[in-house]
């Protein structure tokens, strides 16, 4: 059976750390500690102290200085490595953790998995191929040497990297490694690190290389691995739980997240926040508890993007900056049905196909498999789409020989009907109300991936009220928006009053109009 040993990488509060390492060692772990050799020797000498008659603890044979982005990480992490390695004959992984992580599984679960999955865990994208780096430095990261701490030394830091830019001081990679990019927070088997441990041992050249890149946390371990391990035994993927906010800023954990961190496809969480003492307290008795069914449905990540991004108006963002330097043309009308309910508003365009000749598409900017004519590679991808949106929709006109044409649109598209309202065509809108049982929000939170077949019933129903009123949210800024030509249909109204508004907006005479509005279980889940 799997036996782990952590790898703790830490720089402050030392009963944390005591606590934290008699926790994973309860059940029959180690823990390899490597403490900042910055931080305070009373705080290190603490620890020692408390520790030393655990013989499941191990400290790092040197205390290295660190410092965010600089090559003393990967130092301070072999070093720690190095000694459990030599302490713990018996461990069969190492797991790197840092002082904000706890476990969420059981000892008896983690052990199981890894027994199950005889893999490495660890991230490793292409450093050039991949979008891992959203923002910032990429290449230069590499092909220049980086000699002092941005964060402690920004205009030295800059300096140093401007000089060898303009004195042309590129240096070449190692030939036969291909540079890795991913999270620091890994778990690798004890024949792979073995394996790393020989190379860097005979490869001084890759080792001076890495010391002068910028964060080679990210990317050195993560090449190693890559360089030394066949592919299918590589998971490249983390076992911790992380995320991050949009401004690059790791989101922290609170009481109220038990559970949802629970749920979660993960080994451990980062980060805890030092204020959360009832989420620690149970985290710490989690460990080594038997006997616990987990169920895993895994939507934090996606229920976290749901909710940050919901603000005031724009709900997070102030409204876009579209192009206006094109139009749909000023003779062209378009015509947007808004409907949240998507199979509602795809019935209704096949009762409009059959009553009239207007051109009408689905979710053209909603969904990838919308059937749209090869119009040269604009309609090949939704980014592309809604980039070129007005070129899109000319093609369409031009396509389809028409000044008619009808869309659907999801209404969290607001920005595209301010968009299309604003050009020179006339724009009418279809706002289709429907109502919403508790079972359609839940398939809802599936769908769009807020809930898995295992969310508990307990997080579902704190969800739905977020959920209802952000849709209700949704309508209320279209009736805000002040569209000259808004028509409503209500699943409530009746066929009367339904065939009035689509009269309106299709521009078509009454009996055409109820026609349409008479469609068998037009509203129907």
């Amino acid at each position: 059976m799997a036996k782990i040993a952590y790898i703790l990488l830490c720089h402050k509060d030392p009963e944390a750390i005591i606590q934290q390492a008699e926790q994973l060692t309860a059940a029959g772990d180690y823990m390899a500690i490597h403490f900042d050799g910055r931080a305070a020797a009373e705080d290190y000498q603490r620890i020692r102290a408390e520790l030393a008659g655990n013989p499941n603890v191990a400290f790092a044979g040197k205390r290295i200085k660190c410092g965010w982005g600089e090559w003393s990480l990967v130092q301070a992490t072999l070093q720690a490595l190095r000694s459990a390695v030599e302490e713990f004959p018996r461990a069969t992984h190492f797991y790197m953790l840092s002082g904000d992580c706890m476990a969420v599984k059981t000892a008896e679960y983690a052990r199981r998995f890894l027994d199950e999955h005889d893999k490495d865990f660890i991230e490793s994208f292409d450093f050039f191929e991949s979008d891992w780096i959203k923002t910032g430095m990429k290449e230069d990261r590499l092909i220049y040497r980086h000699f002092f701490n941005e964060r402690k030394h920004k205009q030295l830091f800059y300096w140093s990297h401007g000089l060898q830019k303009r004195l042309g001081l590129q240096r070449g990679i190692p030939s036969d490694i291909q540079v890795q990019i991913g999270s620091q927070w890994w778990c690798l088997r004890r024949r792979t690190v073995e394996w790393v441990l020989k190379f860097i041992r005979k490869r001084r050249d890759v080792i001076r290389f890495f010391r002068t890149t910028w964060i080679p946390d990210e990317t050195f371990f993560q090449t190693l691995v890559r360089h030394l391990v066949p592919e299918a035994e590589i998971e490249s993927r983390t076992l911790t739980f992380l995320m991050f906010t949009d401004y690059g800023m790791p989101v922290n954990f609170y009481n109220d997240h038990y559970d949802l961190l629970l749920s979660q496809d993960f080994l451990f969480a980062r980060k805890i926040s030092p204020g959360a003492k009832e989420l620690k307290s149970r985290l710490g008795r989690l460990y080594a508890a038997q006997g616990v069914d987990f169920q895993i449905s895994n939507e934090g990540r996606s229920l976290y993007r749901f909710l940050a991004q919901r603000g005031r108006i724009g709900r997070r963002f102030a409204p876009r900056f579209w192009e206006t330097e094109s139009t749909l043309g000023r003779e062209r009308e378009l015509l947007i049905v808004v409907c949240k309910k998507w199979h509602v508003a795809k019935r209704l365009l096949g009762q409009i196909r059959q009553v009239t000749n207007i051109p009408a598409i689905e979710y053209l900017f909603n969904e990838e498999d919308t059937a749209l004519p090869d119009l040269g590679g604009i309609q090949a991808a939704l980014m592309k789409r809604t980039r070129h949106r007005r070129a899109l929709l000319r093609m369409l006109f031009e396509y389809y020989g028409t000044d008619q044409l009808i869309i659907c649109l999801d209404p969290a598209a607001i920005d595209l009907m301010d968009d299309f309202h604003s050009d020179r065509s006339s724009t009418r809108f279809l706002h289709i109300e429907c109502a919403f049982s508790d079972d359609y929000l839940i398939g809802h939170a599936h769908r769009v991936g807020l809930a898995g077949e295992r969310t508990p019933q307990l997080t579902l129903e704190r969800l739905l009220p977020t959920i209802r009123n952000d849709i209700l949210h949704e309508s209320d800024r279209i009736r805000d928006a002040g569209y000259s030509q808004l028509y409503h249909l209500r699943e409530g109204a009746s066929p009367v009053e339904n065939a009035s508004q689509l009269s309106g907006f299709l521009n078509v005479s009454g009996g055409k109009a109820m026609e349409i509005a008479a469609t068998h279980c037009l509203f129907d889940d």
